[in-house]
């Protein structure tokens, strides 16, 4: 029969194991521990009863409290589509000066309108708007059918150069390609309409092969650009005097222009988007220029 030892110093039982001189008390559980697991187990047992919990083949237990997430989640849709429904109306039916003096309804148009960018737009316009060779930025002024929100609106609805029946259209023509202009003439056109945006290059350009390219211009391009250079809406045809290029202003970049011509497409987002979508993305569009540098 095995003789129980009492530890000297702390009075407690040993179970009989020891390590290197080391003896195991048998010292109780601290009360504290003790108290969570009471109070752990009461708690698993008042959850059990009063909120679902137990599988019971193909149903569970309901608890007494009679919750369900399903009806909670179904709940919460019911009143984000109830919300929408309402600032849906008032985006619908008010005009776009409304809609932009209107705090609220512009927070819903900036968080609704990146979500439509995000999954439409962005693919050729970039995810900042910012664009890129062949594709305008949509955050500076240079809008080249108008930068109003109606204007935008209807570019998203019938796109440009796209089988939609009222498209917006536009066509550079191809003056070295079609034999229109000959290569120096060519040469001087680049020269002088770079000059118009950039002030280097009208400087380090020789005056006389500026007037010469001035004269081409006005003879060939004032009918689209108009004869101080500053585009027209109506035709598409982007302003030559402020410093946004589709294509880059560079000297091989405005020559190919000029050469080979040049025709953007722009899907219409008519059967794509509703009214309500191409109306938000409009006004996401202005007040992302807006906020922009």
């Amino acid at each position: 029969m095995a003789v129980e030892e009492r530890d000297p110093v702390s009075g407690y039982l040993t179970t009989g194991h020891e390590w290197n001189g080391i003896k195991e008390l048998n010292t109780p559980v601290p009360r504290t521990v003790v108290f969570l697991l009471w109070a752990t187990f009461l708690y698993s047992v008042v959850y059990w009863i009063l909120m679902p919990a137990w599988p019971l083949g193909v149903t569970y237990t309901k608890g007494l409290l009679g919750i369900d997430q399903r009806n909670t989640v179904a709940e919460q849709i019911k009143d984000a589509a109830s919300d929408r429904t309402k600032w849906s109306k008032l985006i619908d039916t008010e005009s776009f000066e409304a809609i932009q003096a209107d705090p609220k309804l512009m927070k819903i148009v900036r968080q609704t309108g990146a979500t439509l960018f995000g999954d439409n737009c962005a693919a050729c316009h970039g995810r900042t708007a910012e664009g890129g060779n062949g594709f305008p930025t949509l955050v500076s002024q240079a809008f080249l059918w108008g930068g109003t929100p109606d204007a935008i609106a209807e570019t998203i609805r019938v796109g440009i150069n796209s089988p939609h029946k009222d498209s917006r259209t536009s066509q550079m023509p191809a003056f070295g390609r079609d034999g229109m202009l000959k290569r120096e003439q060519i040469d001087d056109v680049v020269d002088y309409v770079r000059s118009l945006s950039n002030p280097a290059v009208a400087k380090a350009i020789a005056p006389a092969k500026l007037a010469s390219g001035k004269a081409v211009f006005t003879d060939n391009c004032v009918a689209c650009h108009g004869e101080n250079a500053t585009g027209n809406i109506e035709l598409g045809a982007p302003n030559l005097r402020d410093n946004f290029w589709i294509y880059s202003g560079g000297a091989q970049s405005v020559f190919t222009t000029v050469w080979g011509g040049r025709q953007g497409h722009m899907p219409s987002w008519d059967s794509r988007l509703s009214a309500l979508d191409r109306k938000i993305l409009a006004l996401y569009l202005v007040n992302l220029r807006a906020a922009g540098p």
